[in-house]
């Protein structure tokens, strides 16, 4: 493997890579840095987080700037302030011996005037988010004519998160002649129409299987109900008394409801979201580092540019809508040679997206049980001897206080001290799983127990087949909407449709069952009231849309076999005619 050195870099640079204590290149960094030294070529580089990224690009750029200018010469656009901070605080580290190289970050939720007399002071390097970055250009304060060298780290999440035409806006005033260097964890098709529409004959390198999972992380997952998701949350976190992780959720509103469950059960757990602050996130993120905290509960966005390098499991508490998130997610464990777990929490018919996930990472998916309340308290229970046993005592410090603790404890046999120690700890907790049920839920089946489980395809789309036609999982609701294949509908955008009009509320969705003009889907229950007069009524490639609760074949009085939705309204009320086929804790708690 070459050196630093061997691959072209100033001495300067040389001098602050060795600072920071980097002897050997990563492999990304081997193959970006000549890449974009020598070729001048546009990038695409491939690579899962924690492997260096931000030195593959972040290097070969500061080598390249023209110290005798002010004119910003590279822009990085990440998609958020954490990662921009971070970006920008690796940068400063690896100019510290370029006295003449000047860098300042952009970003929403801090003091713009604060941001526009740094870039009035002069900088070659900028690094922001799009929407401040826009907003600085929109303002003249902040001038990307003479830019060389574009970064547009973490792509696809600008795109996932709607910063397109703040990409278009910003990049219309940049030379054409510039180098742009594209950098992401995964590939999904979003890549390839930014590099077709930005980006000039790009040069592709790849760390890794494309989209395969980090090799030192397992992955599991525990099926349950629904409504039993949170309860085997908190199971799974006791039953890892030294957890250390993240706990992914879909939407803002679910990352508050969780931590604020978990505090109150007397987890060290705090939020991370786009509602925080920056001084807030900061907060956040300083405890979260020095361990004050166990668990962070985040979204996707928000835990972007986060880097821990400790983690020991991360927790799908909901599999992401777009599969390919999940290989992002996993990748927050097992880094820097740790090993780590990631643990998905999912309800009877995610097995076919399990089995997505297998081909996607080349991994096998382990299915876990959820453990009883006895198994954990045995764990606990272990745990908290082992812990007694390791504490270091201090003899000398101890000595005057121990002959009056013996006195106390005279009276006391060594079973019965050890029973009375044990109840101090465990009362509490021995007490809130004395009549603990067993969340186990059984469905989709387990191809490593011989089981066929071919209907679980139908998971998130296609036709429902078979006999379970029409009966709607416990814990969900079936609703009938009135647009279908021919309409251009498919699961991803039914999904979207909805959890647009709920404004930004995403329930779980069971089985999806499209027909060619009109459709079935099932979502967790508590939701018929939203969908039915939010949804109803919105617009669907120019057709009115029309939602309503579906029968179960079971309740169903229709006669109608496995029609199971029964009759619909007529076309007057925005319905087809006649019948349709369905297709870690602390000590107290409370």
């Amino acid at each position: 493997m070459p050196t630093f050195k061997e691959l072209g870099l100033k001495q300067e640079l040389l001098d602050a890579v060795e600072k920071l204590g980097f002897t050997q290149p990563t492999k990304v960094q081997e193959l970006a840095i000549p890449t974009i030294l020598e070729s001048q070529r546009d990038l695409i580089a491939l690579a899962q987080t924690g492997t260096g990224k931000t030195g593959a690009f972040g290097l070969p750029s500061l080598h390249q700037i023209d110290t005798n200018s002010d004119d910003v010469q590279v822009l990085v656009l990440s998609p958020t302030r954490e990662l921009a901070i971070q970006i920008a605080r690796d940068l400063k580290d690896f100019a510290k011996y370029q006295k003449a190289v000047k860098t300042v970050a952009v970003y929403g939720g801090a003091n713009i005037s604060t941001q526009i007399k740094a870039l009035r002071n002069g900088c070659q390097v900028v690094i922001g988010t799009p929407g401040r970055m826009l907003d600085l250009i929109n303002r003249k304060q902040l001038d990307v004519r003479n830019v060389r060298t574009l970064v547009l780290d973490e792509a696809d999440e600008m795109l996932n998160m709607g910063f397109q035409d703040d990409l278009d806006a910003i990049l219309k005033d940049t030379p054409k002649e510039k180098q742009t260097l594209l950098f992401s964890a995964t590939m999904p098709k979003g890549i390839a129409k930014i590099a077709k529409k930005y980006m000039n004959n790009p040069e592709e390198i790849e760390v890794g299987e494309r989209n395969a999972g980090a090799k030192n992380v397992e992955h599991h997952y525990y099926m349950v109900h629904a409504k039993n998701r949170f309860e085997a949350l908190k199971r799974v976190t006791d039953m890892n008394p030294d957890i250390y992780g993240i706990i992914f959720c879909r939407t803002r509103r679910e990352t508050a409801e969780i931590a604020s469950k978990l505090n109150k059960d007397g987890y060290d757990v705090d939020l991370l979201n786009g509602d925080l602050s920056q001084a807030q996130r900061d907060d956040v993120m300083d405890r979260f580092r020095t361990k004050d905290l166990q668990l962070l509960v985040a979204t996707d966005v928000a835990a972007r540019g986060l880097d821990v390098n400790e983690l020991t499991h991360v927790i799908n508490y909901n599999l992401p809508d777009d599969l390919e998130v999940y290989i992002h997610r996993s990748g927050r464990t097992g880094r820097a040679g740790n090993s780590g777990i990631s643990i998905s929490i999912i309800h009877t018919r995610e097995t076919g997206r399990i089995r997505a996930l297998e081909k996607m990472s080349g991994k096998d998916f382990i299915k876990k049980e959820v453990p009883s309340g006895e198994e954990i308290c045995g764990i606990r229970m272990l745990n908290l001897i082992d812990t007694v046993k390791e504490t270091k005592v201090n003899e000398e410090q101890m000595a005057k206080f121990l002959p009056e603790a013996l006195e106390k404890l005279a009276d006391l046999e060594r079973d019965d001290l050890i029973k009375h120690f044990l109840a101090v700890e465990f009362n509490q907790f021995l007490e809130y799983y004395s009549n603990s049920n067993d969340l186990n839920a059984s469905g989709g089946g387990d191809r490593r127990k011989g089981n066929n489980d071919r209907g679980s395809r139908n998971d998130r789309g296609g036709r429902s087949g078979g006999r379970d036609r029409g009966v709607t999982e416990a814990g969900y609701e079936r609703f009938f909407i009135n647009v279908g294949r021919r309409d251009g509908l498919n699961p991803v955008r039914l999904m979207g449709l909805v959890n647009e009009q709920l404004n930004g509320s995403k329930p779980d969705f069971g089985k999806i069952d499209l027909q060619n003009n009109f459709s079935f889907f099932e979502v967790e229950s508590g939701y018929e009231s939203a969908l039915t007069n939010s949804v109803t009524g919105a617009k669907f490639e120019g057709r009115d849309v029309a939602v309503e609760r579906a029968q179960d074949e079971k309740k169903s009085n229709s006669g109608g076999g496995r029609s199971g939705g029964g009759k619909r309204k007529s076309n007057d009320g925005g319905f087809p005619k006649g019948k349709r086929k369905t297709g870690n804790r602390k000590r107290s708690r409370k």
